[in-house]
């Protein structure tokens, strides 16, 4: 472990690129520098005391800044959504490489003389170990991990459930900015000063992760194909609006059918992500 916390503490993390550091020009071809899958570079694990089994580590994401003055998209071979992958195997020849090294500060991304995107950060790689698993870090599932949600950003909160004592809590991989989907693969990658308080709920049963905003409560799903991941994410959020608010499940099922909101986190990864969400003004 690199840390020992208690439930309430506040953690500062120094995050790195996905990239671990390796890429440092435009010049830096991922496939000369990166050794896929093994990316997103993670911190911890950081252990909560009193977290146990059945228990859920929330993970308040209070603040992100950038700890350089850029970040890194790349184009890597056989990765990403409009490409042959080693899971969607084609006879097409990959992608080309292309690295772009992006300038941006805490305000602005600057992608080019032409566009210019505000600096929205979040948590692209956020985990409890699972209990037996090992599980490599471009990979989400019912533990977390690789799911790249931009919902996952200060201001938010991150229900995960623990399965192992003390919840093992990793994070790592933070995004300047990202669109829905992350369709080529890469967001603008960078590393960051995120701090963090955890805080321990006992005895809440769920089985995949969660998300709330002051806005939204959202459920979160990772698998393959990709309506499978929806399928997970709106029943977990049945579910939880059944438990937790009041409602009906067959009442729920029926709302979320007029007003639910799907994310997509990501659709490049081994498993994808999907988040469905409703406003809270239906909630109260």
């Amino acid at each position: 472990p690199v840390l020992h916390v208690e439930a309430g503490d506040r953690v500062v993390v120094e995050t790195r690129d996905a990239f671990g550091g390796a890429i440092r020009s435009e010049a830096d071809l991922p496939s000369a520098v990166l050794t896929m899958p093994f990316v997103n570079p993670q911190n911890g694990p950081i252990m909560v005391a009193g977290a146990e089994k059945g228990d859920v580590l929330a993970v308040h994401i209070e603040s992100m800044a950038p700890r350089a003055d850029h970040g890194i998209c790349a184009m890597i071979p056989e990765f990403g959504a409009l490409t042959g992958t080693s899971l969607t195997a084609t006879l097409n020849e990959p992608l080309p490489e292309v690295v772009r090294i992006v300038p941006l500060d805490g305000e602005q991304v600057r992608w080019s003389e032409r566009v210019t995107l505000p600096y929205r950060p979040h948590i692209g790689t956020l985990s409890c170990s699972p209990e037996l698993d090992s599980v490599n870090t471009l990979t989400p599932d019912a533990h977390g991990g690789n799911m790249d949600l931009p919902d996952m950003g200060p201001g938010s909160i991150t229900y995960l459930p623990v399965r192992s004592p003390q919840a093992r809590l990793f994070i790592g991989d933070a995004h300047a900015c990202q669109g829905d989907g992350e369709v080529c693969g890469t967001a603008v990658e960078h590393a960051s000063l995120t701090t963090i308080r955890v805080d321990v709920v006992k005895a809440w049963p769920i089985a995949w992760p969660r998300l709330e905003t002051g806005d939204l409560i959202m459920a979160i799903g990772s698998a393959r194909p990709l309506e499978d991941a929806a399928r997970i994410a709106y029943r977990e959020l049945v579910l939880w609006m059944e438990a937790d608010y009041g409602f009906d499940r067959w009442d729920a099922y029926m709302l979320l059918s007029q007003c639910g909101i799907v994310r997509l986190g990501n659709f490049v990864d081994p498993k994808y992500t999907v988040g469905a969400a409703i406003s809270k003004r239906y909630l109260a």
